[in-house]
């Protein structure tokens, strides 16, 4: 283990402190060994406010939790702050919250979960407009820079590439270590809450599917495809994308079009909240100048930085990627305040988009601005976009 690396601030921390008191129940969204309930304990513990943790994993929990205001003031008692971790386990944890801030409007009120679609499902109607969703996911750039001088930038990043950034990658200091937590987490967290989930029964093809999407990272898909590779019927394979995407494995980024006729709109592609899971499923963990995927993780690391930042922002952006059926690509685009914003992103610093293809992209929307993202310049793009 690595004593140098301690608690990590989170960026999600301020957001939360501010809404404490806005009389809301905030949901805490993300996936497991994220780090969810270590932000809240430290929250608390760093406000120096006093607060109940409760474990809604654990059967004697379950069994005092229902709708009863009066047996759920007899388990909180006079705390004004409760944490229900893994809320998604009780039986009815939106009544439940709903009945407590109705009732006692001044309590601050935390409920975590690591299965969205889960989670989503039972709190958020009951809880319509007295709830604030924040979603975490492993660290960010902004995060992990705060552990390190400007110098070792490069080192994380070649190791972020390699090895993710969930927390824990960063307590190991030995290769080995980050890739045996990987296989572990892969293998023992990552399918747990699809599998509970009634309707995945053949987790075999769950698992295939996660490894064809792995080796085809950062090119387009379509479901039909997928589909025939795998022998299953292209809504199988709709639904365990969505699953994955609820369950903050990997999320989808669709073709930007205008209906003009020369854009490509029907295939997607697939990216992962942290290449290290990604790694994992495929079991390799090499040096960045013994493999032949550097590109693809490094576009899929810098997709998936724009994708976590968006989740928590008030105004929200839109991602797409571009291309044309003559080939004219551009990897990400950000749809913002009616504006759009192209980002090429490529590992090695060796060449920038043709000119055809910025011509033909300012030509179809002529509001529009491209930046090249590499290695080298990573730090000031995201500086000046405020990604870091």
């Amino acid at each position: 283990m690595n004593p140098n690396i301690k608690y990590i601030e989170r960026d999600l921390e301020e957001q939360i402190a501010e809404n404490l008191k806005s009389g809301k129940v905030i949901l805490l969204y993300g996936p497991r060994r994220v780090g969810k309930t270590t932000l809240v304990k430290h929250l608390f513990e760093k406000l120096k406010l006093p607060y109940l943790y409760l474990s809604c994993e654990q059967d004697s929990v379950k069994s005092q939790l229902v709708a009863d205001a009066l047996k759920l003031k007899e388990v909180i008692g006079n705390y004004q702050s409760t944490v229900f971790d893994e809320a998604q386990y009780l039986k009815n944890p939106g009544l439940i919250l709903k009945v407590l801030i109705d009732t006692f409007p001044n309590l601050q009120l935390i409920a975590s979960g690591s299965s969205s679609f889960e989670l989503a499902g039972k709190i958020q109607e009951p809880l319509t407009g007295r709830n604030l969703p924040y979603y975490l996911f492993p660290l960010s750039y902004n995060e992990i820079r705060k552990l390190y001088q400007p110098v070792n930038l490069a080192f994380y990043l070649e190791q972020a590439l390699r090895f993710g950034s969930y927390p824990e990658t960063l307590q190991y200091v030995s290769n080995d270590e980050k890739a045996n937590y990987l296989q572990t987490l892969t293998n023992d967290f990552l399918y747990k809450d699809i599998l509970a989930f009634d309707r995945v029964k053949e987790s075999k093809k769950l698992r295939d599917l996660l490894i064809t999407l792995s080796l085809r990272l950062g090119q387009e898909v379509s479901y039909n495809e997928l589909a025939n590779t795998l022998s299953i019927d292209r809504k199988t394979v709709e639904y365990y994308i969505d699953l994955l995407e609820k369950t903050f494995v990997l999320f989808r980024l669709y073709a930007f079009s205008r209906n003009l006729r020369s854009e490509i709109n029907r295939k997607v592609k697939i990216y992962f909240y942290d290449v290290g899971v990604r790694n994992a499923l495929i079991n390799n963990f090499n040096q960045l100048d013994l493999r032949n995927d550097v590109g693809a993780l490094f576009e899929n690391y810098v997709v998936a930085e724009f994708f976590k930042h968006n989740q928590n922002r008030a105004y929200k952006s839109n991602f797409y990627f571009w291309r044309t059926y003559t080939q004219k690509e551009i990897d990400l685009v950000e749809e913002r305040e009616g504006r759009l914003f192209g980002y090429e992103i490529k590992y090695p610093d060796r060449r920038k988009l043709p000119k055809a293809t910025v011509s033909e992209f300012n030509k179809a929307y002529p509001d529009s601005s491209i930046t090249y993202i590499n290695k080298e310049n990573l730090r000031q793009v995201f500086k000046a976009i405020g990604l870091g």
